[in-house]
């Protein structure tokens, strides 16, 4: 059984018992989360649900594991001949969610 979510502008497929790295959330470590846009869900074999753009009544529970910043990135901007250099660092928040349940119409 696996389901396609979309979560802060992205697509995630997610099984029970996965854990995704999405963007911060508003949740304490340990509270529970729901996706409610569902986007395609698969129940196994030959029986697979597409939403219209969503799938009804089809839900996705999870549990906010942690939230962290990434490794940094550095980003460096430059023109040639202008004596103009500029380098900003930039460490993105996340969450790790665990899919605990997956729940179908």
């Amino acid at each position: 059984m696996y389901a396609i979510i979309e979560a802060d502008g992205k697509q995630y497929r997610v099984a029970e018992g996965d854990t995704i790295r999405c963007d911060a959330v508003d949740r304490e470590v340990g509270t529970e989360i729901s996706f409610d846009r569902v986007i395609l869900a698969s129940a196994g074999g030959k029986n697979v649900s597409v939403g219209r753009p969503l799938v009804e009544g089809a839900l996705v529970r999870g549990t906010v594991v942690r939230q962290a910043k990434d490794k940094k990135i550095l980003v460096f901007k430059y023109k040639p001949k202008k004596r103009v250099r500029k380098l900003v660092g930039h460490r993105q928040h996340f969450a790790e969610v665990r899919i605990d349940k997956i729940e179908l119409p």
